[in-house]
């Protein structure tokens, strides 16, 4: 554990115990905790602009004199601050105002300010800058470094923020934080050590990259990002270890029931269905939990290799469930899964949300008894239904359902013991390099290829301006069927 992450907030100059329940609402809780708390965006301070050079929605530094302060009348009162520095003037316009600032704003006085230039009433205008009166000869340094932004909460001020980082990044030595990355890591990619890449996020220098910041780009983001996304790669990692650690039951390489299964299907699977449903058939003829992820466009045919993989269970003769996230598309499933299953003398249950009464009881009774093939939504985690042999889970975009859910309908496995394999179908396109990242736990297959007669997806973004276009479109399809 590194130092400062023993070190809490309250060690700071000026916290007490109100402002470190502010902290606490932000998650910052130790000196660590304030280091990692990572700025959104900059704005630079570090020099002065003449007033003739602004442009409207420019962020700057300016200084000039007092030439008029007038409290006008308007749709809203107002304090308007005319300000001239020999190269242009533009006003200041406050809308929460005392008399004592009234005064203290008076011609004549030398004022230095910071905030955003906008056209107005009266040519370019800042609305309630954050500013200072400066007296007779003063000479105030500007900043030296780009000033921080922070995510924060009410009652808690970026300057205040601002200071309480500066008194941690004080204690910020190269032994301070944890580094994880081992040394050759480091040096392979090229990764600056942890405290140089945490100081120059807080207080970047005046000739930092901002396009670079405000993208990501930069290469102090990229060494946090680096030790981030490795942190998540072993994570999903050892998840993935303790569910292969696991037991499951094998199930062999079915002949009968997917040979009668196509020829009632009336066509032939596609090369990439056919390739899909070798990797899962292998898979499942193993002893560990299958966690496979099938990706493809909507028309893909991703319900018949499902299909295809239920019935490698089924003729094993053990229980499968398919889990959908909204009724209307589970209801589609388990219609889907009478009309090919039924035929070959295989029982289909439903269960979700809706069904009440006896005619939830009885489902329950059916899927405890060991009804082969059970379709239905997120009910199908509830503590009350119990299956008698489930070996395979089939999720539909389980993106929409939680790990705890996952695992709950992981524990109702055979006599609680044996794993069920696990089978997740998505139609969001996910690009090759974000499966390996946000996936990771996942083998992945992609079915690539359209059954004859089916029609591209094409995927568009339409603007929020056309949504009712959308809708009408929407509504003629329909009506068309």
């Amino acid at each position: 554990m590194s130092e400062l992450a023993t070190v809490p907030v309250t060690a700071l100059k000026g916290v007490g115990a109100a402002l470190a329940e502010k902290l606490a609402k932000v998650g910052l809780e130790t000196l660590q905790d304030l280091l990692f708390h990572l700025p959104l965006r900059y704005q630079d301070r570090t020099r002065i602009v003449p007033i003739g050079a602004l442009r409207p929605g420019q962020d700057a530094v300016i200084e000039g004199t007092v030439t008029g302060a007038d409290v006008v009348m308007g749709r809203r009162r107002s304090l308007l601050v005319r300000l001239h520095d020999g190269s242009g003037s533009l006003s200041l316009r406050f809308y929460h105002f005392s008399q004592a600032q009234k005064e203290g704003l008076k011609r004549g006085t030398q004022v230095r300010c910071y905030g955003e230039a906008r056209p107005g009433a009266s040519g370019l205008e800042i609305y309630h800058p954050e500013y200072r009166a400066l007296s007779d000869n003063e000479a105030v340094a500007v900043e030296q470094t780009l000033t921080p932004i922070y995510p924060t909460t009410e009652g808690l001020t970026q300057q205040r923020l601002r200071q309480l980082t500066q008194q941690a990044l004080a204690r910020l030595g190269p032994h301070s934080l944890p580094d994880w990355l081992p040394e050759e890591l480091a040096r392979d990619y090229r990764l600056a050590p942890l405290d140089d890449a945490i100081r120059y996020l807080h207080r970047p220098p005046p000739d930092a990259d901002l396009e670079e910041l405000a993208e990501g780009r930069h290469w102090a983001q990229h060494r946090l990002a680096f030790e981030e996304l490795l942190t998540h790669q072993l994570s999903l990692q050892r998840l993935r270890e303790s569910v292969r650690a696991q037991h499951a039951p094998p199930l062999p390489v079915a002949r009968s029931l997917p040979q009668r299964y196509l020829h009632n299907l009336g066509f032939q699977p596609t090369g990439a269905q056919q390739r899909v449903g070798a990797e899962i058939a292998y898979d499942l003829t193993q002893d560990e939990p299958m966690l496979r992820l099938v990706q493809g466009d909507v028309g893909a045919g991703k319900t018949v290799v499902a299909a295809l993989a239920a019935l490698q269970a089924l003729e094993a003769g053990y229980q499968v469930a398919l889990m959908a996230p909204t009724e209307i598309l589970a209801e589609q499933h388990f219609i889907t899964f009478c009309k090919w299953l039924e035929p070959l003398g295989i029982e289909v249950a439903w269960l979700a949300g809706k069904l009440k009464g006896k005619a939830r009881a009885a489902a329950l009774e059916r899927i405890a008894d060991g009804c082969p093939m059970v379709v239905g939504t997120h009910a199908l985690f509830q503590d009350e239904v119990q299956f008698r042999r489930l070996a395979l889970v089939i999720i539909d975009e389980q993106h929409r359902f939680g790990v705890q859910q996952r695992l709950a309908l992981r524990r109702k496995g055979v006599d609680g013991r044996l794993c069920p394999h696990q089978l997740i179908m998505t139609a969001t396109p996910i690009p090759r390099t974000l499966a390996m990242s946000a996936y990771a736990d996942l083998d992945t297959s992609i079915l690539d290829e359209l059954p004859p007669g089916r029609t591209p997806v094409n995927t568009v973004l339409v603007a929020d301006s056309r949504r009712l276009e959308v809708i009408e479109r929407v509504r003629s399809a329909c009506n068309e069927g």
